[in-house]
């Protein structure tokens, strides 16, 4: 099997970023590995209480580059669950072709790991992006609720050609401007991305593959309730464009966070946490 990553080396240098975030990170938590739908996953632990959510990060991200919304699940008082989803950048497998592009896959994958990590009953899951594809593409018993932010895997994403722009000299020639070019139009007007993000994703060009978009989200049979919501400045999922999409796929409303772009995730994790 083919691996997301350039070399082993580059490997090296994305899995001992992931360690360094963590190590330094102040929030009590356990790491653990497991094997779900036959892929071995990492899972980063935190936090106690009567509800426990899982996030599901979204393409190139992972439980090491979500900590301030990690933080912000734990501080409002929730047992939070954080796996790296195989096939992207982080302390999961890195295997590439796992999935065969079926979203199905990865929701048979959550499944299993919900099966592993909820041994007191159902939890939230809250996904975003390509991790909201995968939480809606989950038929799991498990999930008592979805917080969808910014979902992929419900129509075609938006590329302006300023994005596209900023994308592919990013992909190209990955430099720290360039990634925080990129991040910015990822974000809301005015707002800059953390350093430490901006030295993520230099990393994730420079000694990975992307994975691309999300295919159409493969929506099981059982129904469980389901928030939505987008950053006002969503470049990918613009609102008046993800809205009727929603409404005509889910049979739900769409809730608009203002002052926030696609990463609605990092610019504002205490609005996304107040959502559970």
């Amino acid at each position: 099997m083919d691996s997301i990553y350039r070399s082993t080396l580059g490997r090296g240098y994305v899995r001992r970023w992931c360690t360094d975030r963590l190590d330094a990170w102040p929030v009590p938590h356990e790491r653990t590995e497991m094997t779900a739908n036959g892929a071995r996953t990492h899972v980063v632990t935190a936090g106690s209480g009567p509800v426990t959510v899982v996030f599901v990060a979204g393409t190139n991200f992972n439980a090491a580059a979500s900590l301030p919304l990690a933080t912000a699940l734990v501080e409002a008082g929730h047992r939070v669950v954080l796996p790296d989803v195989p096939g992207q950048p982080g302390l999961s497998c890195g295997g590439r072709g796992l999935s065969g592009g079926r979203l199905s896959w990865y929701g048979t994958w959550l499944g299993e790991v919900l099966d592993g990590v909820t041994p007191a009953g159902p939890a939230v899951v809250v996904g975003h992006s390509f991790g909201a594809a995968i939480a809606l593409s989950s038929p799991s018993p498990l999930i008592d609720r979805l917080v969808l932010v910014s979902p992929g895997g419900l129509g075609r994403l938006r590329l302006a050609p300023g994005l596209l722009a900023a994308s592919a000299a990013w992909f190209v020639r990955p430099t720290p401007a360039r990634s925080t070019r990129l991040l910015r139009a990822m974000l809301a007007p005015g707002h800059r991305p953390r350093p430490e993000l901006v030295e993520w994703m230099t990393l994730v060009a420079r000694h990975s593959r992307s994975s691309g978009a999300p295919g159409a989200a493969e929506l099981p049979a059982r129904v469980v309730p389901r928030l939505v919501a987008t950053g006002a400045h969503d470049t990918f999922l613009p609102p008046r464009r993800l809205r009727p999409v929603v409404h005509a796929a889910l049979g739900t409303g769409l809730h608009v966070i203002p002052d926030a772009g696609h990463l609605v995730v990092e610019e504002h994790p205490a609005r996304v946490a107040a959502l559970v």
